[in-house]
């Protein structure tokens, strides 16, 4: 199959110089192509992959849309069968591209797939954008298969499985790009931050399958282009969990669960001021402002397919972990 590896960047120079080498070491397949799909950067990122990678084609967008507009523009103008999203700050391993190619060789109906994703700085831990593969609870929130909320299971090769997952990370997102653009690809109004959850829930709404290989293993610097201690992160991934919930809900849940997870917003909000760090209590009232503010135009983005009624794994993450102290995946019950 002929596959794209595309690598969205902004000013990366220094992640790019780290992190390219092992692209192209380990992907040098029979119809792989690698692109730098680059978000109108001012260093000379793309000055150094002229000068230094001949082979790696390079795709310049007008403006820095983000993660979603920026992936969206670039892809106009990339052919091929899979869309590798991979971010700048990836190393990947030998082999890697081969499990990932083969499933979708042999699953017509696999749309998306999500190698194992362990943390770059601490090689033994997953990492926290992706690990195992994504779910998300009733509520929306999500996590993973290897890392709940902030907990980071150590890999004993537990996930090395091929399992079908509800959301892939968009740190290392494979797709059909007939797909891809079936669904106009991200949102972006999202702009970066969840919008890969929203896509494969879209995905799953036309009965395709998500899927996670644990035998293509990369590693996930993380944070790199924006710290976990940002109150921007914050604001993107509160608001753009709203968001998805109000495109993908069943029609008969949407107002309920929306009302519950504001509420339960504003308790995480309380959480963040007893923490002593009310500037992320601000990053959640400024999501719900700017949740409100996109509110009409979100409801119309709902589409005629049905949302499925299970889409999520269990009723509450936030219980399960804060009130009942499970930390691991294994331990929370499923529905």
């Amino acid at each position: 199959m002929k596959t794209a590896i595309v690598i969205l960047n902004w000013n990366g120079k220094q992640l790019l110089e780290k992190f390219i080498p092992s692209i192209i070491e380990n992907s040098n397949l029979e119809n792989v192509t690698v692109y730098i799909a680059d978000n109108a950067s001012t260093d000379d990122s793309i000055a150094f992959i002229q000068q230094n990678y001949s082979t790696i084609k390079i795709v310049k967008n007008e403006v820095n849309g983000g993660y979603a507009k920026g992936y969206n523009d670039a892809l106009k103008n990339i052919n091929a069968d899979i869309y590798a999203l991979v971010n700048s700050d990836i190393e990947v391993t030998k082999n890697w591209l081969s499990p990932i190619i083969s499933t979708f060789e042999n699953e017509p109906n696999t749309a998306i797939i999500q190698p194992k994703i362990l943390d770059y700085k601490n090689k033994s831990l997953f990492e926290y954008a992706g690990a195992g593969g994504g779910f998300i609870d009733k509520f929306g929130y999500p996590f993973c298969r290897g890392r709940i909320f902030s907990n980071l299971e150590e890999d004993h090769q537990q996930y090395n499985d091929a399992t079908t997952i509800f959301w892939a990370s968009g740190a290392c997102f494979f797709i059909r790009s007939s797909v891809f653009h079936q669904l106009h690809g991200f949102d972006e109004d999202y702009f970066a931050h969840q919008e890969e959850i929203d896509l494969c829930w879209r995905v799953q709404n036309l009965n395709y399958v998500i899927k996670y290989v644990g035998l293509s293993t990369v590693y996930h610097v993380g944070g790199a282009t924006l710290k976990e201690a940002n109150p921007r992160k914050t604001f993107l991934n509160f608001r753009n969990s709203l968001f998805t919930l109000v495109k993908n809900l069943p029609k008969k849940s949407l107002f309920s669960i929306i009302f519950t997870r504001l509420i339960l917003d504003g308790i995480a909000g309380i959480k963040f001021l007893l923490e002593f760090r009310p500037i992320h209590t601000f990053a959640i009232i400024r999501a719900h402002f700017s949740f409100y503010h996109f509110l009409p135009k979100m409801l119309k983005k709902r589409k005629i397919i049905a949302p499925k009624n299970d889409y999520y794994l269990t009723k509450s993450i936030v219980w399960h972990y804060f009130v009942l102290n499970k930390k691991v995946f294994k331990e929370i019950q499923k529905h």
